[in-house]
């Protein structure tokens, strides 16, 4: 391992189930799950902790019909089984690149990954092995952001690594429905609930902001973003505490 000067000791990741579709409707694409295991290996080769935390928005977006109609908690426990599908794949990418990788699911399906147990989360991170936390929270009602403040919050990761898919950070409005949208360079998490930002969901910016957790979002479809935002460079929008 090479460890070089970096920003943080330990961060924690956040995926959108969308940031491993590369160009497909849904689904994963193996050439961008490769991409993002190799950045992936690239922030760990530097000596930082990192915890992942993956949606399933990939997988769940072709089972939405499906959905239509049903009973919210049944269709967020569809949701939470849908990311451990996607955090397979990735640990064997991530292993394929000679990373040690461990699955952690918030509901119990021990013969592919080990339970939710925060002291051994932190073990294997303090052992340098990426954990990746799937199945949210393993409670309906709560999205994979909650999912990643609280996790984060647990492991004391000092930064959440927000990957967005298409724009660079956070911005003014949404680009799709106003094209004069600009980058929010830095801002709290208090101004980020007002404004109504799509930055996480409200739930999750409110327990961020209790634990002064910053959040960094960035545009994930440069997967280098990681490796210089652990290096200290600005890039995207930083949402922290005043």
């Amino acid at each position: 391992m090479t460890e070089a000067s970096t920003t943080f000791r330990r961060v924690l990741l956040k995926l959108s189930g969308e940031s491993l579709m590369g160009s497909r409707e849904y689904g994963t694409d193996p050439e961008r799950l490769a991409a993002v295991a190799r950045a992936i290996k690239q922030v760990h080769d530097l000596g930082v902790e990192v915890a992942i935390v993956v949606g399933a928005g990939n997988i769940f977006r072709g089972m939405s019909g499906a959905a239509d109609g049903m009973d919210r908690a049944t269709a967020d426990y569809m949701g939470m089984l849908a990311t451990v599908l996607n955090a397979l794949p990735l640990q064997d990418a991530l292993e394929k690149l000679g990373v040690q990788t461990r699955t952690q699911t918030a509901l119990t399906i021990t013969e592919v990954a080990e339970p939710y147990i925060r002291r051994r989360a932190e073990r294997h991170l303090e052992k340098q092995r990426v954990v990746i936390f799937a199945a949210g929270t393993g409670n309906p009602f709560f999205t994979t952001d909650t999912a990643a403040a609280l996790r984060g919050t647990e492991i004391h990761a000092e930064a959440i690594l927000m990957a967005k898919n298409g724009v660079e950070g956070v911005l003014t409005a949404d680009p799709r429905v106003d094209p004069s949208a600009e980058l929010i360079p830095e801002l709290t998490h208090m101004e980020a609930i007002e404004r109504r930002l799509r930055v996480m969901d409200s739930t999750a910016l409110t327990l961020c902001m209790e634990n002064r957790l910053p959040i960094h979002v960035f545009n994930m479809d440069d997967e280098q973003n990681i490796v210089r935002i652990v290096s200290g460079e600005r890039v995207g929008t930083i949402v922290r505490n005043a």
